[in-house]
């Protein structure tokens, strides 16, 4: 059975990262002008401002207000306003309406945010020697990183949607042309899977365990811009047998027909990137795909999704990081092919679809408590994604990650790697 994860970092090296990580929030949202920061431009995205509040919020709930018996809220009704989903806290501000909130004010929220990180550090400083509360900082550390993804990939759902096409930032270069795609094969057997006991992961990559799976190849790289602009004019949105149900139905409901952030204009092909509109660079790989374009461009090449346990295989025999961008290199957009290196594009460029269910691993169990909400209540008809990618903070990733969302999410950084069975490829 998986136990709590127990903090293998010190008191001080904790105030230096939690420090870190909400300077390193501030400043992504630096760039924003202030009308940016209330947009909700969809349901399933959410406001700056509230990302900023909410991650305070998770703080003062899950660790000020259990430790100081003596600690007043900063407002009584933040904890309605800034609370996500964690229902044994108590009922939350309906997502939808995240948008409509004018106030509190970002000055407000930034005030919220300087008073709980002075709490924070203060408890630190006297309680340091709490294993619990160094394990609970270390979680909401984690916590704001995720939403650090988020405020980037949310307000490139604003930004890409908007005809101005604003443009916030990134250092996007050009990288060496796309080498011709190759399989690498991989015996399978019986593999370790999920996290050790060294350092900090969530409870879903626990426990450890062993799986049997087949022999099986991987593809040595992404899938290309130019790759699917081929499966665009070939038709491939308009071959039902190429698509899962569901997704062949979302593309007749909402009209699919090529990427989220494609545009086609007299010919010729450009993406939104957060540098701006672009010119669709055929080299690069495919982004702000869903599993559904994912699974139906498998199949258009006689192919299919590879499973997680077969993605943390060849993680654990590749060890050596080719591209390794994420966001620390502030590029914004996913890398392209480098030279060197069997494998490529493995971590830190888009979070890859897998064929697997998110499911428990055998003997889960989530965290005690409110804290139990966290990963476990979302394990159902979702698909795991594995990787990392250009919007990930290096040090909240882990090769056992396992990042997931719906079949029909394609606002998030993911991109398309394809696998083949050992007797398929050998037909």
């Amino acid at each position: 059975m998986s136990e709590p994860q127990q903090s293998k970092i010190s008191a001080d090296e904790l105030c230096d990262r939690f420090t870190h990580v909400r300077e390193t929030t501030c400043a992504l949202v630096a760039p924003l002008a202030i009308e940016d920061f209330c947009i909700q431009p969809m349901d399933d995205a959410s406001p700056p401002k509230w990302h900023l509040a909410h991650t305070t919020w998770f703080f003062e709930t899950f660790v000020l207000k259990p430790w100081l018996s003596d600690y007043k809220a900063h407002h009584p009704l933040f904890e309605y306003l800034f609370n996500s989903y964690y229902n044994g806290v108590g009922r939350p501000f309906p997502r939808p309406q995240r948008g409509h909130l004018s106030r509190p004010t970002v000055d407000e929220v930034m005030a919220y945010r300087s008073s709980v990180q002075r709490e924070i550090i203060q408890l630190l400083t006297v309680c340091g020697d709490d294993e619990e509360l160094r394990r609970r900082i270390e979680l909401g550390i984690h916590h704001e990183q995720q939403h650090q993804e988020l405020i980037l990939t949310d307000l490139k759902y604003n930004f890409g949607h908007n005809p101005l096409f604003p443009e916030y930032g990134g250092k996007i270069t050009a990288d060496v042309p796309v080498k011709a795609p190759g399989f690498v094969g991989f015996a399978g057997g019986v593999v370790p899977i999920g996290a050790n006991a060294e350092g900090f992961v969530f409870d879903n990559e626990l426990p450890a365990h062993e799986v049997l799976i087949p022999p099986f190849e991987f593809a040595d790289r992404l899938v290309s811009n130019g790759e699917f602009l081929e499966f665009v004019l070939d038709g491939g949105y308009q071959k039902p047998h190429l698509w899962l149900s569901e997704g062949w139905s979302i593309v007749e409901t909402q009209g699919w027909n090529k990427p989220l952030y494609w545009h086609e204009r007299d010919g010729h092909w450009f993406e939104y990137r957060l540098d701006g509109l672009s010119p669709l660079n055929l080299d690069l790989p495919v982004v702000h795909v869903s599993a559904h374009e994912a699974f139906a461009f498998a199949q258009w090449c006689d192919c299919r999704l590879p499973t997680e346990f077969e993605f943390e295989t060849v993680l654990r025999s590749h060890s050596e990081h080719h591209e390794d961008t994420f966001l620390n290199e502030e590029r914004f957009h996913p890398a392209g092919y480098v030279s060197g290196g069997v494998m490529q594009q493995l971590r830190g460029v888009v979070w890859q679809w897998t064929a697997s269910s998110y499911s428990p691993y055998p003997g889960y169990r989530p965290l005690p408590g409110t804290l139990g909400e966290y990963n476990g209540k979302f394990m159902s008809s979702q698909l795991v994604l594995r990787g990392g990618s250009c919007v990930t903070p290096r040090s909240h990733y882990r090769d056992t990650y396992r990042n997931f969302f719906y079949p029909p999410d394609r606002w998030q950084f993911s991109g398309i790697r394809l696998a083949r069975d050992v007797l398929q490829s050998n037909r």
